[in-house]
C-alpha cells in the first residue's frame, strides 16, 4: 500500500518590508512522503518570499513538469515559476522557456557550491533566472518549526528573513547566485 501525504495547516503572517507586501495566508501544505521537514519549510519560506493571491502549490515532488510553486496568469500562462534543490541544466532551461521569471532556490551545504561549479556558465545566459542559496545550517534550524498546525510570523527586510512562532525564531539569510549583484 501507497503511503500518503501528511497534511500541515500554517497560517503566514508575512511583512515583506522590501516587496511592501502584508498579507495573512491560510495554507494547506501536503507533504509528500519521501520530503523531509526541511525541505517542507523551505517550500513556505519560497512562498512567503514570493506571495501573492495567485501563488500556488503545484502537485511538486510528484509531477517532473512542474515546479513547487506557480503564478499563472488568467490566461493560463505561466507569469513564474519557483523551484527547490539542485536539478539539471535540461530543467532549468525548459521551465525559463515557459515562464516569464523562474526562481529556484537552492539548499544543501556542499552539495551546492559544486552544483553551481558545473552549472553556472550555462545558466548564466537566461535573463529570466534568479538563483537563491539557502544556508545549510539555516534550513535545519528553519526545519524546527514544522508542526502540523503552525502560526508563523515572517518578517523580510533588507534580504533577511525572520521567522518567528510562539517558542521559536529563525533567521535566513538568503544569498543571490544569479543574477550576480
Amino acid at each position: 500500500m501507497a503511503l500518503k501525504a501528511t497534511i500541515f495547516k500554517a497560517t503566514l503572517h508575512i511583512a515583506d518590508m522590501d516587496r511592501h507586501y502584508y498579507a495573512d495566508h491560510h495554507l494547506t501544505v501536503a507533504r509528500h512522503p519521501s520530503e523531509t521537514d526541511e525541505r517542507m519549510m523551505i517550500r513556505l519560506l519560497a512562498f512567503a518570499l514570493n506571495a501573492s493571491d495567485d501563488l500556488e502549490f503545484t502537485k511538486g515532488l510528484s509531477t517532473d513538469d512542474e515546479p513547487e510553486l506557480w503564478q499563472k496568469t488568467l490566461t493560463d500562462d505561466i507569469e513564474q515559476w519557483i523551484d527547490l534543490g539542485l536539478p539539471d541544466e535540461d530543467r532549468l532551461r525548459k521551465a525559463c522557456n515557459r515562464s516569464q521569471h523562474v526562481i529556484l532556490y537552492t539548499y544543501g551545504g556542499r552539495a551546492v557550491p559544486v552544483w553551481w561549479e558545473k552549472h553556472h556558465n550555462k545558466l548564466e545566459r537566461f535573463s529570466n533566472l534568479t538563483i537563491v542559496d539557502l544556508a545549510a545550517e539555516e534550513t535545519d534550524t528553519l526545519a524546527g518549526l514544522a508542526e502540523r498546525s503552525m502560526d508563523i510570523q515572517i518578517s523580510v527586510q533588507d534580504g533577511d528573513v525572520t521567522l518567528s512562532t510562539d517558542q521559536n525564531l529563525v533567521t535566513v539569510s538568503p544569498k543571490q547566485l544569479l543574477p550576480k549583484a
